[in-house]
Formats: structure tokens, C-alpha cells, sequence
């Protein structure tokens, strides 16, 4: 009979099991990738693989602190260790730039990203908001509040640049929706302070998802049609290109679209329409100049990036090398691979896929095993979030369940779009792939956060309902 009341009585064993394997074949193909035949000693240090297994040693170490730790504590402390990464973000900008970002704290000759656990704090800040709201009355104050608790950070990222880490920041907007927390209360103020225009309390939670799709589409729309369009002086001082036109009307048949299905039965007067327009009148505009002075406040590398994922520039020799190079590794493996220690294309000392054996590792292993490696692997990442899905699902405490979905949320983001990084499905941004990359802020941020996880869940049944 096992026992509840030791250390690992109540520890989800699926999880735990899912998570060394991932390690386990993540240190596998680094250990192929980097191999050096003069240094075949996978402890040896002075190597890519020794230094994985020192910090998949720290990682556990800091892991095994956490998970002894009671987790009323990491609710009662949310806000300070909140407050000190913020700290630490701020710090980090005034330290020199590496690879032309402004992301890392030197500490001897390692060094760490406070951006990752920037995701750890934030999900612990917003569990404790949300658990301690009260979702039944919302107002402009719970919404901006919970958006702000998100919003800074990213703020503090996106100046380092870290594009990566600040669009998997956005995945935390799931986790809002998911507990209720829409932008009704602000939208609707707005809507409804046009006259006669009188939406329902429900009607943008309600539609929430399919206009979240449309400002996606028109937003790519925006930015692929800006080179087709012939420019034109609109304003005084603002040229802005002919697909304005477009993307006005686009988003004026969405928003009529969902006006008509919503308010098909009743009579509503001329301003009604008139309104509607307007908001997708100004949809359009801001979506516009967003994406025009966004792109311009991206360094150059990552707008090239973007806009070699949506086929505005092609440069497959040059700028677009590395990830013209990942689909070729990626697609030479075929059905069962070239076998273990046999990637010619994107190991690390063939050095045709820059960076593999950090934001482009899945290129090794589907060169070694193929479709069928892949999907082995895929279907364990998948099986890894279905679990902590049930995890979130099983919890007694509302804290418990939010930072529960805010980890699925963040692994699925890392996974999908490091993945489809891989596979031309998704811009270069720099994602690591969770528990597979090398990395010692990866591993170690990977890591705390999941046990931390699995400490909250190992105590769900002292939660009173």
C-alpha cells in the first residue's frame, strides 16, 4: 500500500516518467550531435554533453529543494519572487549584449536568462490573482490587473530583444480565457459608448475566439499585402500603403458578419451599422500601424526572419540558410532515419545547421529517426501535456489549477513552435525545445517549474473544497 504521507507517497510517477524520458533521449541526441571522437567521454566537461549532464544534475538538485518545500509557500511568496525577477529583467538590459541581445547575467563563466523563470513567476502571480478575485463580478479593474501581471514582463523582454520568450508569454492569454477573464468589461465600453450600439454582457467572450482569428488573419494579410499595394499620402505626415483599403474591409465583413449573426432578429436603427463599421474602421488602422512601427522596433535579424517565414523575401543561401538547412536535415531522415550517430547534415560538427544542438536539436534526431522517431517523440510531448491537463483538471485549489494550465500552456507553446521552427511551419524566434535542448537556464527553468507542479499537485487533497 503506498504511502501518502512520505516525500514521493502522492507524486504523479506518469508525469515523472514521461519527463526523464524526454531527457534521457534529449541528452542522447545531444551526445550524437556534438560528439567528438577526440573527447568520446560523455562526463567530459570540457564538452557540449558534459556540461548538459552538470546542469541536468544542478537542475535536479534545485528540483528535489523545491518539491521539499510546502507549497502554501510558493502562493504566500508569488508576489516577491514576481517582484525580484522584474528586477532582474531590468537588470539584465544594462549588461553587454550577446549574440545582439541584452538577455543574460554572467555569474562566473556560466550564465543565466531571467526571462525563463520570468514564466515561472508570472504563472505563480496570476494563479494567486486569479485565486483570489472574484471572477463572478468582473470589472476594468480585474481585467487590467490580470493584463498587467503579464504585460510588464513581456515589455522587459521584448527590450533585450527576446521575441521568443515574449510570444510565449502570450500563451498565458489562454489561461485568462480559460478562467473566465475576458475583455468584455473594457470592450463593451468602448462598443457601447457608440450610439445606439447596446452589445450583450456575453457577446465578445462569447465570440472571443473566432475574433481573435480574424485580427490573426488580417494582421498577416496587413503585412503580406503591404509590398503589393501602391502608397499613397493619406494624412498629413503618414504614408500608409493601398492595402489599407483592404484590411478595412476585410475587417468591416467580420465585424458586420457578427453584428448580423448576433442581432439577425431584432431592429436596430442606421447607427447600428454605422458603428459597426467604425470599429472595424479603426480594427483595421490599428492593426496596421502595429504591425508597421512593431516590425521597426524589431531587430533586423528578427524581422528578416519573419518575413522569410511569409514568403516576402527569400534568401535560402544567406539570412534564410539556417532554416532552409533544418527542413533539408529534418526531411533527409525519411521514414526510420540514418541510425544513431549518423546525422551527416545537422550534427554539430558538420556545422550546416547553425545552432542544433540548442533551438534546432529536433533536426538531429529526425535525421537519426526519421518520421517514425518523430512521431515517437511528438506523441510523448503530447502525452506530457494531456497529463498535466488532467493534473490541472483534478486540483482542489483554484491556485493549484491556474498554474497547472499555465504550464501546459507554456510547454505547448515551446513545442509547437520549436518544432515548426524546425519544419518551416514557424518563424526562427528562438525557442528551446523543453527538456531536449542544451541549456542550462532551459533545463533548470524546465525543471523547478515542474516541480513545483508536481508539489502543488502532491498536496491537492489537504485543499478543503
Amino acid at each position: 500500500m503506498r504511502n501518502n504521507n512520505s516525500i514521493t507517497g502522492r507524486i504523479d510517477w506518469i508525469l515523472v516518467i514521461l519527463l526523464i524520458s524526454l531527457v534521457l533521449m534529449g541528452m542522447a541526441t545531444l551526445y550524437s550531435a556534438a560528439f567528438n571522437q577526440n573527447y568520446p567521454n560523455i562526463f567530459d566537461i570540457s564538452q557540449l554533453y558534459g556540461k548538459q549532464l552538470i546542469w541536468i544534475g544542478i537542475s535536479l538538485f534545485f528540483g528535489f529543494i523545491v518539491y521539499l518545500i510546502d507549497s502554501d509557500i510558493y502562493k504566500k511568496f508569488a508576489i516577491p519572487i514576481y517582484g525580484v525577477i522584474l528586477f532582474l529583467l531590468v537588470i539584465v538590459l544594462f549588461m553587454p549584449a550577446v549574440n545582439g541581445a541584452r538577455a543574460w547575467l554572467g555569474i562566473g563563466s556560466l550564465g543565466i536568462q531571467p526571462a525563463e523563470f520570468a514564466k515561472i513567476a508570472a504563472a505563480l502571480v496570476l494563479a494567486k490573482f486569479i485565486s483570489e478575485s472574484n471572477l463572478k463580478v468582473q470589472n476594468n479593474r480585474v481585467v487590467l490587473l490580470a493584463f498587467s501581471i503579464i504585460l510588464i514582463p513581456m515589455i522587459l523582454i521584448l527590450l533585450q530583444p527576446d521575441a521568443g520568450t515574449f510570444v510565449v508569454f502570450t500563451s498565458f492569454l489562454f489561461v485568462l480565457y480559460r478562467e473566465g477573464i475576458t475583455f468584455d468589461p473594457i470592450i463593451l465600453n468602448i462598443t457601447n459608448s457608440f450610439p445606439g450600439v447596446k452589445f450583450k454582457q456575453t457577446w465578445v467572450g462569447t465570440h472571443f475566439i473566432p475574433i481573435s482569428l480574424i485580427i490573426i488573419v488580417l494582421a498577416i494579410f496587413t503585412i503580406l499585402l503591404s509590398r503589393l499595394a501602391v502608397s499613397f499620402v493619406f494624412l498629413p505626415s503618414f504614408e500608409i500603403s493601398g492595402f489599407v483599403f483592404i484590411t478595412v474591409v476585410l475587417s468591416v465583413i467580420g465585424f458586420i458578419g457578427f453584428f448580423v449573426v448576433q442581432q439577425y432578429s431584432s431592429k436596430r436603427d442606421r447607427s447600428n451599422l454605422t458603428s459597426a463599421i467604425i470599429l472595424g474602421y479603426i480594427l483595421s488602422l490599428t492593426i496596421t500601424f502595429t504591425v508597421h512601427f512593431g516590425f521597426s522596433s524589431l531587430a533586423s535579424h528578427q524581422k528578416e526572419r519573419i518575413e522569410f517565414f511569409l514568403g516576402m523575401r527569400e534568401d535560402p543561401d544567406g539570412e534564410d540558410y539556417n532554416r532552409n538547412r533544418a527542413m533539408a536535415a529534418v526531411g533527409s531522415g525519411g521514414i526510420n532515419g540514418k541510425g544513431y550517430k549518423n546525422a551527416s547534415v545537422s550534427s554539430v560538427r558538420a556545422n550546416h545547421v547553425p545552432e542544433s544542438e540548442t533551438d534546432f536539436i529536433f533536426c538531429p534526431f529526425a535525421e537519426e529517426w526519421g518520421f517514425l522517431g518523430s512521431l515517437i517523440l511528438i506523441s510523448i510531448y503530447t502525452a506530457v501535456l494531456i497529463r498535466i491537463v488532467f493534473i490541472a483538471e483534478r486540483q482542489r485549489s483554484v491556485f493549484n489549477r491556474v498554474y497547472a494550465y499555465c504550464v501546459v500552456m507554456i510547454i505547448f507553446y515551446h513545442v509547437a513552435i520549436n518544432i515548426g521552427m524546425n519544419i518551416g511551419f514557424a518563424p526562427v524566434i528562438g525557442i528551446p525545445l523543453p527538456f531536449f535542448s542544451y541549456g542550462g537556464s532551459s533545463i533548470l527553468s524546465f525543471t523547478i517549474m515542474m516541480f513545483i507542479l508536481l508539489k502543488l499537485d502532491s498536496q491537492r487533497m489537504d485543499v478543503l473544497r
